[in-house]
């Protein structure tokens, strides 16, 4: 403010000295006091709007360029995004394929580690639901399985059997044996 007063003071001077004799008086002199102040502060104000003029048009040039870094920032995560994608995709379907060998490797190993079916010779039923079979050369008596019924059973037929003896499955007829011969009396 006081480097306007210092440039306000001639100019002061100057418009008093335009004034005619009759409008020398005090109310007079301080209504243009008044404006002189009013027409200062406006010139001030006019001042720090052309300097913000030239700092927007400033912003307003370089807003062009600003814009083309975004654009290419943005351009640019597309991209990796687009390859974040097509990477992603690639794993998902290698995890998937390793899961389906590894559960069929699973399955072989279980297979390997299983142990072996023993098999048996169907010899008759009984009233409780179960049967006889012959199995190692001795005879037992074994639950079926609720899928196996014992009417299908024929004698002499073939049954795998689990761990604990009990019938899983029926097989066929054994095409080998002892030989032997009859004599009729």
């Amino acid at each position: 403010m006081k480097e306007f007063e210092k440039k306000s003071s001639p100019s002061r001077e100057g418009f008093s000295k335009f004034l005619p004799a009759s409008m020398s008086d005090a109310g007079t002199r301080r209504r243009l006091t008044e404006y002189e102040i009013q027409v200062q502060d406006l010139q001030a104000y006019v001042r720090s709007l052309e300097a913000e003029t030239a700092h927007l048009r400033k912003k307003l040039e370089d807003m062009p360029k600003e814009f083309m870094v975004l654009e290419n920032k943005l351009r640019e995560a597309n991209r990796q995004l687009v390859q974040a994608f097509n990477q992603n995709e690639k794993l998902v379907n290698a995890l998937y394929e390793a899961r389906e060998q590894i559960t069929a490797l699973k399955e072989e190993v279980d297979k390997l580690c299983a142990p072996p079916s023993t098999y048996g010779v169907y010899l008759s039923p009984n009233e409780d639901g179960t049967v006889n079979i012959l199995s190692q050369g001795r005879k037992v008596k074994v639950n079926l399985h609720p899928a196996i019924k014992a009417e299908m059973l024929k004698p002499g037929q073939e049954l795998v059997l689990n761990e604990g003896l009990n019938v899983v499955d029926a097989a066929g007829y054994e095409i080998q044996g002892d030989v032997v011969i009859l004599k009729e009396r």
